[in-house]
């Protein structure tokens, strides 16, 4: 029933964006748009509970826990930044707004933009870990809380994982492309003129 939940709230979480899009720009009735997409949270809340409940009824804790939690944290950390993100292509392409900036590509810049993105995935993570934690104090017996501890160990895999991906940035950051470089092609074909 969990993993089936989850399901149910990622389709949901895009039935409401889009939903919340239309109206904001077809439809012309911003707030209203505002307002359901204001509505995306109630979906962690909901997933929230059940998950509560289900632990509460006696459910043996196991990966289907583990990853409600994980779900959670994700949105928590990234859910406002996505539905931004989106909002703001949306603007362009359906209301007429200047495109919204690109992350930046290069140098220190991108490695800042890297580092945020991965400060996100550590509030990810420490969500899930704290949801975990008292998911482990609620059942309150350690032969069943096995796979809630595996998965506390899980979400700070990733947060490693995500740390090293965005300190390369920062220890091999790209270069910009020279200004006035020419290109392969544009040397080629003034090296055949000369």
């Amino acid at each position: 029933m969990i993993v089936t939940l989850i399901i149910v709230c990622e389709v949901g979480f895009w039935v409401l964006l889009a939903a919340g899009l239309a109206l904001r720009y077809p439809a012309g009735m911003p707030r209203l748009g505002a307002a359901v997409l204001l509505l995306e949270p109630l979906l962690e809340i909901v997933l929230l509970a059940v998950t509560a409940v289900d632990l509460k009824n006696g459910a043996e804790p196991d990966w289907k826990h583990g990853l409600a939690a994980l779900y959670i944290g994700y949105t928590v950390a990234y859910g406002h930044y996505t539905v931004k993100w989106i909002d703001g292509h949306a603007a362009h392409r359906l209301g007429g707004a200047p495109p919204p900036p690109k992350p930046p590509r290069h140098g220190t810049a991108r490695a800042r933009h890297e580092a945020g993105l991965w400060l996100r995935t550590v509030l990810a993570a420490a969500v899930a870990v704290a949801l975990l934690q008292l998911a482990i104090w609620y059942v309150d017996d350690a032969s069943r809380t096995g796979p809630l501890t595996d998965w506390q160990l899980s979400a700070l895999r990733l947060v490693g994982i995500h740390g090293v991906i965005a300190l390369t940035y920062t220890i091999w950051p790209k270069k910009p492309p020279a200004a006035g470089a020419a290109t392969g092609t544009e040397r080629s074909s003034s090296m055949t003129k000369n």
